[in-house]
């Protein structure tokens, strides 16, 4: 069973930066980290989880609109890690920041029914 452990949440001030990281571990078979599409998503209470950016086997990369320009997503196959550095945070970020794991990005990469693993989250507060 793969599991994904996302870190570098926390509390920052507007304007400020994170990065978060998600380590991916127990692929075997015939899956394998460097083929599959990986994402952030983010959810508050009371509301649908949402995609933040998502990135392919071929390192290609598609971000939501809220988060073009200020948020990079990247990915370390030799380490089984994903990456989301985020630049000039809003207090609107502030949310609870999840990584996936999918065979493939494709038309419908925005919606969560698409990925198969997912981590547990690490909270980002932003505050104003």
């Amino acid at each position: 069973q793969v599991q994904l452990v996302e870190s570098g949440g926390g509390s920052v001030q507007a304007g400020g930066s994170l990065r978060l990281s998600c380590v991916a571990s127990s692929y075997a078979g015939y899956n394998s980290f460097s083929g599959d599409c990986l994402g952030w998503f983010r959810q508050v209470p009371g509301k649908e989880r949402e995609a933040v950016a998502v990135i392919g086997y071929d390192r290609s990369t598609t971000y939501a609109s809220s988060a073009k320009g200020r948020f990079t997503i990247s990915r370390d196959n030799a380490k089984n890690t994903l990456y989301l550095q985020m630049n000039s945070l809003k207090p609107e970020d502030t949310a609870m920041y999840y990584c996936a794991a999918g065979y493939t990005c494709g038309e419908k990469w925005y919606q969560a029914s698409q990925y198969i693993y997912w981590g547990q989250g690490t909270q980002v507060t932003v505050s104003s």
